[in-house]
C-alpha cells in the first residue's frame, strides 16, 4: 500500500496562504527533494489554481530562480489528481475528480507505485478522519500572519490526532521544516 503525505508551508501562527511566504533557495531544495519520491499529487481546487498554471509556467520558460526552476520541472512531471465540484478542466497530465475525495484517496491508496502527496487545506479534516494520511511535513516560516486560511478551522476535526515527530531540519533563513508520522 503507498504513503499518503501531507506537505504545507504554514506561519507560525497555523495560516497557510502561499502567497504570503518567499521561501528561500532551502526551502525550495527541500520541497523538491520531497517531490523524488512521489508520484502523484492530490489538490483541492485552491491549491490546484494557485499552483498551476504559474509552475507550469516556469517550467516551461525557466524563468524563475536556479531552485525555482528545478521545483518546477519536477512539480509539473509529477501526475495530477484535482478534487473540485466546481472547476470545468484542468491542465493537460492532470485527471478530476468531482465527488468522494475519501473513496477516491483509498482506491490511489491501494494501488502500485511511490507516494501520494496530498496538497489541501479543505480536503485535511476529512482526509484525517478517515484516517488516509500516513506522515505530516511542516515548514514553519519566522512569521506571525494574523489573517488568511488556517491549518485547521476550529473544530474541523472529529477527534484529536496524536503524531511522532522523526525529523527537524532548521534553514539558515528560519524555517523549520518538521516530518511527522501518524502514530
Amino acid at each position: 500500500m503507498r504513503t499518503v503525505t501531507f506537505g504545507m508551508n504554514i506561519s507560525l501562527d497555523g495560516y497557510c496562504d502561499h502567497t504570503i511566504f518567499n521561501p528561500s533557495e532551502e526551502v525550495h531544495d527541500y520541497f523538491t527533494q520531497m517531490l523524488n519520491d512521489v508520484d502523484l499529487i492530490v489538490y483541492g481546487r485552491i491549491m490546484y489554481e494557485l499552483m498551476f498554471p504559474f509552475w507550469a509556467d516556469v517550467a516551461k520558460k525557466q524563468s524563475g530562480t536556479d531552485d525555482e526552476n528545478r521545483f518546477a520541472q519536477k512539480l509539473t512531471a509529477i501526475d495530477k489528481v484535482v478534487i473540485s465540484r466546481s472547476l470545468d478542466n484542468v491542465e493537460d497530465g492532470t485527471r478530476l475528480v468531482r465527488s468522494n475525495p475519501v473513496d477516491e484517496l483509498l482506491k490511489l491508496k491501494q494501488q502500485p507505485g511511490k507516494k501520494i502527496s496530498i496538497d489541501s487545506v479543505s480536503l485535511l479534516p476529512e482526509l484525517i478522519a478517515a484516517d488516509l494520511i500516513d506522515e505530516f511535513h511542516l515548514v514553519v516560516h519566522p512569521v506571525f500572519v494574523g489573517k488568511g486560511r488556517q491549518l485547521l478551522d476550529g473544530g474541523s476535526l472529529q477527534e484529536q490526532l496524536t503524531l511522532k515527530l522523526v525529523d527537524t531540519l532548521v534553514f539558515k533563513s528560519g524555517c523549520v521544516a518538521l516530518h511527522y508520522l501518524k502514530q
